[in-house]
């Protein structure tokens, strides 16, 4: 099973890993697009995805600005990067390194669009964050929209 953007991860047996990593032995353009990291079940990688990031880093992340941004895709459903950019006046580069973000963290997710396109669409509901007041162990956990 493949998450919506391929470039982000992929779920799937040690056997499918190394029947993916042989034939990118072969042919090196496979390896193009591709996945970057891979887990054996869902579970895994949204853990993963949660170890990666402090609290405190997830606050700064959860600007009021990204925030608006989250809610324009909530809201407006574009259709593309371009047209999300526009909805939140925000400059394209900028909005894609953090939807990248969200995207590695399980908040956002792509799907591909026309014309080559990349259509943000969320899939978490919630953020929860357990910060430590003594700095020791501090927690993020993200919940899907399921």
């Amino acid at each position: 099973m493949t998450k919506e953007s391929p470039t982000t991860y992929k779920v799937g047996s040690i056997s499918a890993f190394a029947e993916w990593t042989k034939s990118v032995v072969r042919d090196p353009e496979r390896a193009r697009g591709g996945p970057k990291k891979w887990f054996d079940s869902e579970e895994t990688a949204a853990r993963a995805a949660t170890d990666q990031v402090s609290a405190e880093a997830m606050v700064k992340l959860l600007s009021p600005g990204n925030l608006a941004v989250l809610a324009a895709i909530r809201r407006h459903k574009p259709a593309s990067m371009r047209e999300l950019a526009t909805l939140t006046g925000r400059q394209e580069a900028s909005l894609s390194r953090t939807l990248k973000r969200f995207g590695e963290l399980g908040i956002v997710s792509f799907r591909n669009g026309p014309h080559r396109t990349r259509v943000p669409v969320l899939i978490a509901r919630r953020v929860h964050l357990e910060i430590d007041l003594t700095g020791h162990h501090s927690a993020v956990a993200v919940d899907g929209a399921r």
